[in-house]
């Protein structure tokens, strides 16, 4: 049996594999870059989403009467108020999430640079032996 490689589940322990503290710190700070970008990836949708429900609505009020109370949704209260002002209103929060969305995409294309580089470095000292790529589901 001495002849015989330690073989389990695939993986087999290369001896001239040396990871440097540095190499260490690259490969956590990979890590975490990629976690808040996922982060902000989810912190995106759910801002595009909202936006789209405000652009929804600004479009549904559209159709109604100029002299029709609007009942809108603040906090734990309804509050009614006049077609003109919700459509401030509603367009003042447009404005708010476009700027929002922005900001998150900007921060998603600064950590999409970092993470390319980082592995661009860590592939390049380590090939095929570390993988750096998200599992899809």
């Amino acid at each position: 049996m001495s002849g015989r490689k330690n073989v389990q589940g695939g993986f087999q322990a290369d001896s001239d594999v040396y990871i440097t503290y540095d190499d260490q710190q690259k490969i956590n700070k990979f890590a975490r870059l990629n976690v808040k970008l996922h982060y902000f990836k989810t912190e995106l949708k759910i801002k595009q989403n909202e936006l789209k429900n405000v652009e929804d609505a600004s479009d549904e009020i559209v159709l109604l009467d100029e002299d029709v109370k609007i009942p809108y949704y603040i906090g734990e209260v309804f509050i009614h108020e006049d077609l003109e002002k919700t459509q401030g209103y509603l367009e003042d929060l447009k404005d708010k999430k476009k700027t929002e969305i922005s900001n998150l995409e900007s921060k998603c294309t600064d950590l999409e640079g970092i993470i390319s580089d980082l592995k661009t470095q860590l592939y390049a000292k380590f090939g095929s032996r570390i993988n750096l790529e998200a599992d899809e589901d």
